[in-house]
């Protein structure tokens, strides 16, 4: 008997693709530059977001979209510090928000007020690399409790994005981290990675991330 095969994927991640093609448009016609933070889980993305919040909510009208598996505990934590609509995002179980869920988000923002919006997604290096969620650029964070060669471990993810933040620089007193090292295997993947080097817990390197965001909305074109 003959065999038919269904190309499932193929299909779910074309009607993805359109999606976010429309969520791209919706945010280049308001003007609201999008960043989708992705990360392994326990690099620092939730803190870095509040500390952002913290400093910069009275300068900038940030709108936040936050994903995880199965609790809103995130969203919980960055409601705390802004008082705008913190979205959670519950997958469920599925590793990667898509174009989708941030639509339906978008439904809820008033993005004519909004001046920046962030995605922070699923902690995963794998699932997000592969789906195009209408952002306008993927900030890749790891932390130098995960080994300088994690860039070449999860290459996709390190390709697709334009920024990375290495976190947790307070600790490395402490650890065998060499910082140069990891740079170097993260432009080894990808030459035009800018980085920044951070600790969230601590302030350090923040107001060179700060100035960026700022700067990124600024050159958002008209």
């Amino acid at each position: 008997m003959a065999v038919r095969t269904i190309e499932v994927r193929e299909k779910v991640m074309a009607r993805n693709d359109e999606l976010a093609a429309r969520v791209r448009e919706r945010l280049a016609e308001a003007r609201v530059p999008a960043l989708n933070l992705v990360s392994s889980p326990g690099s620092g993305k939730t803190l870095l977001l509040e500390q952002t919040l913290k400093t910069l909510g009275d300068r900038l009208e940030i709108a936040v979209v936050s994903g995880d598996v199965q609790t809103q505990n995130d969203a919980d934590r960055l409601a705390l510090h802004t008082d705008r609509l913190v979205q959670a995002v519950v997958t469920g179980g599925a590793c990667h928000l898509d174009a989708r869920q941030v639509m339906t988000a978008l439904d809820a923002l008033d993005l004519a007020t909004t001046d920046l919006l962030f995605i922070e997604n699923v902690g995963n290096l794998v699932c997000p690399a592969s789906w195009d969620i209408g952002e306008t650029a993927k900030v890749v964070m790891f932390s130098v409790t995960e080994g300088e060669d994690k860039p070449v471990k999860y290459p996709k993810m390190f390709e697709k994005a334009s920024f990375a933040i290495l976190n947790k620089i307070d600790l490395l007193p402490y650890l065998d981290f060499d910082i140069e090292a990891a740079i170097a295997f993260a432009r080894q993947v990808n030459p035009e990675l800018r980085f920044f080097r951070t600790s969230a817990l601590t302030g350090e390197g923040l107001e060179k991330w700060y100035e960026f965001l700022i700067g990124r909305v600024e050159k958002t074109p008209a």
